[in-house]
């Protein structure tokens, strides 16, 4: 399975703008730029996308965690934060803390536990965040 997303960029790292498209459409030349990004200005950044993903990933794993345990909640919310800081060799995502919020009325606190910490190591976006980065590309003039 492969899904798609697209970024197009026009101008300097300052003053340029772009735009961020998924291949199901959620997403349709969503605007980003240096504003949005590092200024809390309108349009989206890659850190909120990487965000949601966390949050949508780890959300879903836990679901199936539980499913696993014979535990099926009634409600799972999560809000990701991804810390995004700057070093001697530049910004770095250095965090993603997971805030979740389970309603699973009547569930065993050890099973819920166990398969909160099998969600967090188990979902691939975690496994992405400490996986190695490998770029393939092309110059067109």
């Amino acid at each position: 399975m492969q899904r798609k997303a697209s970024a197009v960029w026009s101008g300097g790292l300052k003053e340029g703008k772009g735009s961020i498209s998924t291949e199901s459409g959620v997403l349709k030349q969503t605007q980003y730029s240096f504003s949005t990004r590092f200024e809390n200005g309108k349009g989206t950044n890659p850190e909120e996308l990487l965000a949601a993903a966390h949050a949508g990933c780890f959300t879903m794993a836990l679901s199936a965690e539980l499913g696993h345990v014979g535990i099926t909640p009634e409600k799972l919310e999560t809000t990701a934060t991804i810390t995004l800081e700057k070093d001697t060799s530049g910004f770095l995502i250095t965090k993603s803390h997971l805030d979740l919020v389970a309603h699973i009325p009547g569930a065993d606190k050890a099973k819920f536990e166990a398969a909160v910490k099998a969600a967090e190591h188990g979902c691939p976006v975690s496994k992405l965040f400490k996986a190695e980065i490998s770029v393939s590309s092309r110059l067109e003039a």
